[in-house]
């Protein structure tokens, strides 16, 4: 493929991928009118485990003995615990908001890194670290009003969220070895969505409301949607956009994220001011200072 080309293809990639995470703030949201937060999550977990179901069982013979175990945990930890948190916080947060607050994910797989994996922190990473989490607090701090004596403590289930998927980057990278990333989610997905599934089935009211109530169907499509393109095909896209481009300009999605999310929460008439724009800027201040190549 011509140089020009390939360019903008990444590019194209890029954009789509972010333009597809960043909405899911919104469709969680919009899940939310019909659904409590525990059915958002269990019903994301469904659905996203439903599609990708095919790519599960066509690479299961790929799966080592010791390696079903970590796939588990990397389902568990990296999708299912997150899907219930994001759907929490919503309830609370606006939709903008989480969105940004997702950015410190890659200060978490840092910090992770650090902890449980013995990797080093520079300097410029550290101020990176203390920045970005003064960000956050401005940011929850600030709440509905954008005062700064309202803290908001739903923001801590997105941070929560944020956690865990530093915990599963660095638990994949170290403990799980010669396979490669749809065979990882696929799989994965697949081992948690009978969990949801009985949940939903003996814990909710989501088939009896499905079948009789107009506003169900339409939390449920947006649900759906969040399910499938989400997590189905916004991994196949991020495994495609690995393959061609480097780690470098790939995480630069990290970026993007929150402008997409911002503009979808302003579209649905969220009252975002001066110090949640504050807090924003803060965090992604601290994300790119902790990310920076030397």
């Amino acid at each position: 493929m011509p140089t020009q080309q390939f360019k903008s293809l990444a590019w194209g990639i890029l954009l789509l991928l972010a333009a597809i995470w960043g909405t899911s703030f919104i469709l969680i949201k919009r899940s939310l009118v019909a659904f409590s937060a525990d059915e958002v999550g269990a019903l994301r977990m469904l659905t996203a485990g439903i599609v990708l179901l095919p790519f599960a069982i066509s690479n299961i013979r790929k799966v080592k003995g010791r390696n079903w175990g970590s796939l588990f945990i990397v389902g568990f930890l990296g999708s299912f615990i997150p899907a219930f948190l994001f759907a929490i916080a919503e309830t609370q947060l606006d939709s903008s908001l989480a969105g940004v607050l997702n950015a410190l994910t890659p200060i978490f797989v840092l910090i992770a890194g650090a902890l449980f994996f013995a990797q080093r922190f520079t300097k410029s990473q550290i101020a990176g670290i203390v920045i970005g989490f003064l960000g956050t607090l401005f940011l929850m701090f600030a709440g509905a009003n954008s005062y700064l004596n309202n803290f908001n403590f739903y923001g801590l289930f997105v941070v929560l969220a944020t956690i865990c998927y530093g915990l599963n980057a660095n638990f994949i990278k170290f403990n799980i070895k010669g396979l490669n990333s749809l065979t990882i989610t696929s799989i994965s997905l697949s081992m948690v969505m009978p969990i949801a599934l009985f949940y939903l089935l003996l814990f909710t009211d989501v088939p009896n409301q499905l079948l009789h109530e107009q506003a169900a169907r339409e939390s449920f499509m947006y649900v759906s949607i969040l399910g499938i393109m989400s997590t189905a095909i916004a991994m196949g896209l991020f495994n495609k956009l690995i393959q061609i481009t480097t780690p470098i300009f790939t995480s630069s999605v990290t970026y993007l994220i929150p402008i997409i999310a911002v503009i979808w929460g302003l579209w649905d008439g969220e009252i975002l001011l001066s110090g949640h724009f504050i807090g924003m800027f803060g965090i992604l201040i601290g994300v790119y200072i902790t990310n920076r190549k030397k």
